[in-house]
């Protein structure tokens, strides 16, 4: 009998730590296992009891790239419990928060984690010496997310303007004005994004699993939304039902609880990729002109292609935002006030639901009547994603054995598979 075992022992350039493990027998591809090794967080446990004015203060800390989203998310959640209506204005102005993450993740991912993947490199620093100023224009993209959102949230990262009901304070119109430029100004080099990393090539897969994410008619939604769309089985769901659809699990290898569709057993992945095959047709003319040049339309199944898929959204968010800015400028464009609206603290349980860079993610909160939190569940994107991934490192495993690649080629292009879906696996464990 021939064995063969690869072992990754530390994934590098993601966020979070990982271990892969592969094992081939006479050929056959035996054991495929991501060991999700970070230690529990016990998040949920930090809020317990607390009131709900600090929850997305606390919640916001489980992630330093998508604490917007957990912001958001938790807002929603309590804005359920209360019965909240908030005002256009201040749904513009998360819209500005979220997307503010993207642009930071985006081009974190795609060019401090990805690139150097299919250039040849070890890590990004040679990449910053072969190609500066590609470099650069990546670490400007990255700064003009942590400007929205210190311009909007008031800080980079853990925003404190957004709370239950509104915002504290908003930026004068001519900031907005400034802040549409820049967004213009950056969208030269995000279309280059695109044509970039479409013309790195990458093994034709197909993912094992259905793919998750939030849907609006004649929208492309990251916040606006309370409705789930698995696209596979068809199964549209409302957030607050998300636990009757969505089942979690453990597995002794992996210190991260698995998720699957509870109706199929099926495995899914959620991200940039599934919401570009979910709303395609509600990209931005600029955005769906540059997919449809990279040949990423409905229905695209190779995870590798969540690289290009990023891509895509950095040139929607840019075009969005700016949007968005100039709308927020002109006075009566987005009618009505974004300061807190009053609101009754009621007892009551409800999710909410953002897409975060990452993917979809839920803040399932239950509140006492002086609203105080008696339970909480927080299912972040990786978590969902980590069954997914690891059936499609089988799937790449197997593809790659039987065309007789050598050991080193399937643990690199397995690495490369992990980093595609950009996970972050210090928020895949609860």
């Amino acid at each position: 009998m021939t064995k063969t075992a690869i072992h990754v022992d530390h994934i590098a350039r993601i966020e979070g730590h990982g271990n892969v493990h592969v094992v081939i027998e006479d050929g056959a591809v035996k054991t495929v296992e991501m060991n999700v090794v970070e230690p529990a967080r016990l998040f949920e446990s930090m809020v317990r009891g607390r009131r709900y004015e600090e929850i997305p203060y606390i919640a916001s800390r489980i992630c330093g790239i998508c604490s917007s989203s957990h912001v958001v998310t938790d807002l929603k959640a309590i804005e359920r419990v209360f019965g909240v209506e908030v005002t256009p204005r201040t749904r513009a102005l998360r819209e500005l928060l979220v997307y503010g993450s993207y642009l930071q993740n985006h081009a974190t991912h795609l060019f401090v984690f990805a690139a150097p993947d299919f250039v040849g490199m070890s890590s990004v620093f040679p990449l910053a010496e072969t190609d500066p100023a590609l470099f650069e224009q990546a670490l400007g993209l990255k700064a003009l997310g942590n400007e929205l959102c210190t311009k909007v949230g008031g800080r980079s990262v853990h925003p404190i303007t957004a709370v239950v009901g509104g915002f504290t304070h908003e930026i004068t119109a001519d900031e907005y004005l400034e802040l549409a430029a820049k967004m213009d100004a950056a969208m030269d080099f995000a279309l280059e994004a695109v044509d970039l990393f479409r013309g790195f090539e990458v093994p034709a897969i197909a993912t094992a699993g259905d793919m998750l994410a939030m849907v609006e008619d004649d929208y492309y939604p990251v916040e606006c939304s309370d409705a789930g769309f698995f696209l596979n089985a068809g199964i549209e769901f409302d957030a607050n039902d998300v636990h009757e659809h969505i089942e979690e699990y453990a597995v002794p290898h992996s210190a991260a609880l698995l998720a699957r569709v509870r109706e199929t057993q099926d495995p899914y992945f959620t991200g940039a990729l599934a919401r570009i095959n979910a709303s395609w047709q509600n990209l931005g003319q600029n955005a769906k002109v540059a997919a449809a040049k990279a040949g990423l339309r409905p229905p695209e199944a190779n995870p590798f292609m969540n690289n290009v898929a990023q891509a895509v959204e950095l040139v929607d968010a840019l075009d969005r935002c700016a949007n968005i800015c100039r709308m927020l400028a002109e006075p009566g464009a987005i009618e009505r006030s974004s300061e807190p609206v009053p609101f009754e603290v009621k007892a009551g349980r409800a999710v909410g639901f953002t897409e975060a860079p990452r993917g979809a993610l839920f803040h399932d909160l239950e509140l006492d009547a002086e609203g105080r939190v008696v339970h909480a569940s927080i299912l972040t994107p990786t978590a969902q994603n980590v069954a997914n991934l690891e059936a499609d490192m089988r799937l790449l495993a197997e593809t790659l054995v039987g065309e007789g690649a050598e050991e080193d080629v399937v643990r690199l292009e397995i690495e490369k598979l992990v980093r595609a879906y950009d996970p972050c696996l210090s928020c895949s464990v609860h």
